[in-house]
């Protein structure tokens, strides 16, 4: 499927370099919020599926599926969360992900994560995905390329975050920095509002209180 991907679209690849300080503490503050209450158990992935799904309402060039010559703009965000199991990967699909709050967000990606694991994913927790999210924040990985997944138009990769020596507020601090990777389909959509949609997906991760915007 991924040769197939890479023969069949024009894809490309842009990178942006994002200070998440402010997320990580944000990520934090959730956390101790509701540690009293084991159902609720944020991560970064659940932050980064928010994040991606209220910027896509901003740019629904990006969730759109080009199947036959026409594209096809989605009213929804269906996500889908790549999962490493056991014998390779698979994409379970968090539907409506744009109509859920953080914690709806959570608690559904865990269970779709905990069926892809052990197997009991349903057909329709497969398919009819718009976009896909991919996170190795958990490895050591500084940047990546992700493949699409057609017939979707982007797929985004968020790597690991690390301590790194920045200039803020005209000084140099040691903030918490990522790279976000996006792959898109150049038949669908150009580099320029491509980019402007990763700089966009960047403001709202350097600044949590943007998504509320």
């Amino acid at each position: 499927n991924m040769h197939d991907s890479l023969k069949s679209t024009a894809q490309l690849t842009v990178f942006s370099e994002v200070d998440v300080t402010k997320l990580t503490a944000f990520r934090e503050l959730v956390r101790r919020e509701y540690a009293h209450d084991e159902t609720v158990k944020i991560s970064f992935n659940d932050i980064f599926i928010l994040v991606t799904s209220r910027t896509l309402k901003r740019y629904p060039i990006m969730n759109t599926t080009l199947i036959d010559n026409e594209i096809i703009l989605h009213d929804t965000v269906n996500m889908g969360i790549a999962v490493a199991i056991a014998d390779g990967l698979i994409v379970p699909v968090l539907k409506n992900a744009d109509k859920k709050g953080l914690l709806e967000i959570a608690m559904e990606t865990r269970e779709l994560i905990r069926n892809a694991r052990e197997g009991n994913l349903s057909v329709d927790q497969v398919t009819d995905g718009t976009f896909t999210v991919t996170n190795l924040s958990m490895f050591g990985i500084d940047g990546i390329t992700p493949i699409l997944r057609p017939p979707e138009t982007g797929i985004l990769g968020f790597c690991r975050i690390k301590p790194t020596p920045s200039v803020y507020n005209g000084n140099v601090a040691i903030r918490s920095m990522m790279t976000v990777c996006l792959t898109f389909d150049h038949r669908v959509v150009d580099g320029a509002p491509a980019s402007d949609f990763l700089q966009t997906l960047g403001r709202c991760l350097e600044e949590p209180a943007l998504i509320l915007t």
